[in-house]
């Protein structure tokens, strides 16, 4: 079985990653601040909801590029990638979006974010996201990515 992933992509996030903490941070995904996730699902619905699907589904065939070299948006729910990625790296990719750590020439419909959404409602965006899945991937999510 032949996996269908981009190299230059995973090795970017890999280098987003690596410089987290470079720009406006927080504690962690305020998933459980109720005030947060309702602020959020308002930002969600206006600025993301229209390629990740109002419950978070995505789009049909998202890990296959397109005919035009695109990739569908990824689910934000518990059956895609998001929760596997450190906070502070989902913000940055929300903020500049992926050609920042992909390169200019990546193609992606994922826009920056920078000068549309304050950091704090991209933070609410990804509370109101995280506070969408299962408890065990919550968990899962914060154990992995809890700042210590």
């Amino acid at each position: 079985m032949r996996l269908n992933f981009d190299f230059p992509l995973l090795m970017s996030l890999i280098f987003c990653v690596a410089l987290s903490g470079c720009e406006a941070t927080a504690a962690g995904i305020p998933y459980l601040d109720e005030q947060k996730v309702s602020a959020g699902k308002i930002v969600y619905d206006s600025n993301c909801a229209s390629c990740h699907g109002a419950a978070l589904e995505g789009q049909l065939n998202w890990q296959k590029r397109s005919s035009t070299g695109y990739l569908p948006a990824p689910p934000h729910d518990e059956t895609g990638h998001t929760w596997h990625h450190p906070d502070q790296m989902l913000f940055e990719f929300t903020k500049y979006g992926p050609q920042r750590y992909a390169g200019t020439d990546y193609k992606s419909i994922m826009p920056a974010y920078e000068g549309k959404l304050t950091d704090e409602e991209i933070w609410n965006a990804l509370a109101f996201i995280k506070s969408q899945w299962p408890t065990e991937i919550q968990k899962k999510h914060t154990e992995a990515f809890s700042q210590k």
